[in-house]
């Protein structure tokens, strides 16, 4: 299976959500501002990437994990991966998971602040905090996608 998540920039809630279905995160508290700062492309992704799909890795099953950052496709997306998918035969083989429904304000501030502006402290603190809320939710929605693939 491939499994991509996708958010607003694919540099936060959708590299969280691949983190924790690698096994890179805990699932049991939320990380540290460490933790998050280890993952690739952990708010380090350059404006150019947008729509470009990243490998994050291979599950134990062999499943390979992807964040996207989509910009302002919405739920869209999912559509059109999808569609794209069954065209080429491998619709069982593709889930598409948009992680915005789980991304609060504070980490949008945070964001803007760090990678829009470049503004990485405070934008940096506050993201990582908002991602420490979200956290709980993304995990979630990673044991829900988990479940569904079995």
């Amino acid at each position: 299976m491939k499994i991509i998540y996708h958010c607003f920039g694919g540099s936060h809630s959708s590299v969280t959500a691949a983190a924790i279905h690698l096994g890179l995160l805990p699932t049991s508290r939320p990380p540290t501002a460490q933790e998050f700062m280890a993952l690739p492309y952990f708010d380090k992704t350059p404006g150019d990437v947008y729509g470009v799909v990243r490998f994050m890795g291979k599950t134990s099953e062999g499943d390979e994990v992807y964040a996207l950052g989509k910009k302002n496709l919405g739920g869209r997306l999912n559509q059109v991966l999808l569609g794209l998918a069954e065209l080429m035969g491998v619709d069982d083989q593709v889930v598409v998971v948009n992680t915005m429904p789980y991304v609060n304000i504070i980490m949008m501030i945070g964001g803007f602040l760090s990678r829009r502006l470049g503004i990485i402290f405070p934008g940096r603190p506050i993201l990582i905090w908002g991602t420490r809320l979200a956290f709980p939710g993304l995990v979630g929605l990673v044991r829900t996608i988990k479940t569904k693939m079995i």
